[in-house]
């Protein structure tokens, strides 16, 4: 304590997080559905799919207007609690092509200074393939620090270091005679890949076909959020829809 007085600042304490390898580099899972990488300062966040309301409103159905500011204002308390020198958007962060232009101007200065002073990367998606209007950041459509890989999608085939999002996983156990499904983390060591942060994303259960190309049968593990922990599962314990 004293030597920090003397250094005339205290270091903010980042959240507890559980920590695992991915591709042999230490990442923390967070129970907000975020990834930190304390080693790089950098948290990483998949699928805020911003602006979904609006979206499915020019469409003519008629979804609750408010996703964008419940997904800004969870994004502002896990950033405002990690501090992060750099965030890494895995795609999707906007709903369609044309979301970061429809951004009601609060919502945009209020992105914005959640920007100031950090590294901000926007990797593309499916949604998004185009850079945000009007936002600051960098666009990529996937980036590389160190023994990692960041990207929307995951690759099919093994993958050694790969953090993606896109599949929204969620994952399904029965316990004490009833069924309980959340979103999850999903990971073999290989690679992981992030639940979607976004208000108005579903999941995908992680035993669907669609992550058979992902994962080795049974051999992957889920983590499931829960309120301010995380539950770990191994795949032999989870089970379909």
């Amino acid at each position: 304590m004293t030597a920090l007085r003397n250094a005339g600042q205290f270091r903010r304490v980042a959240p507890v997080c559980h920590d695992i390898a991915v591709g042999g580099t230490q990442l923390g899972l967070h129970d907000s559905g975020v990834a930190w990488w304390a080693e790089e300062q950098t948290l990483v966040v998949a699928d805020l799919h911003l602006e979904k309301g609006s979206s499915y409103a020019r469409r003519g159905v008629m979804l609750p207007p408010y996703d964008t500011a419940a997904t800004l204002e969870r994004l502002a308390m896990v950033i405002d609690a990690f501090d992060p020198a750099r965030v890494i958007a895995l795609g999707d962060s906007f709903h369609d092509a044309e979301g970061s232009d429809r951004l009601p101007a609060p919502y945009r200065a209020f992105l914005t200074t959640l920007q100031l002073n950090r590294e901000w990367i926007w990797v593309t998606g499916n949604h998004d393939p185009v850079a945000p209007v009007r936002l600051c950041g960098e666009c990529v459509d996937e980036m590389t620090l160190g023994d990692l890989t960041f990207r929307h999608e995951p690759q099919s085939g093994p993958q050694s270091g790969e953090v993606c999002g896109h599949l929204h996983p969620a994952a399904k156990v029965r316990r004490y005679g009833r069924s309980i499904r959340r979103p999850c983390f999903a990971t073999d060591g290989n690679r992981l890949v992030l639940p979607a942060f976004g208000a108005l994303t579903g999941g995908l259960n992680v035993m669907d076909s669609a992550f058979a190309s992902v994962f080795p049968p049974r051999r992957f593990s889920a983590f499931m959020l829960g309120a301010d922990r995380l539950y770990p599962f191994t795949a032999a314990k989870l089970i379909a829809d």
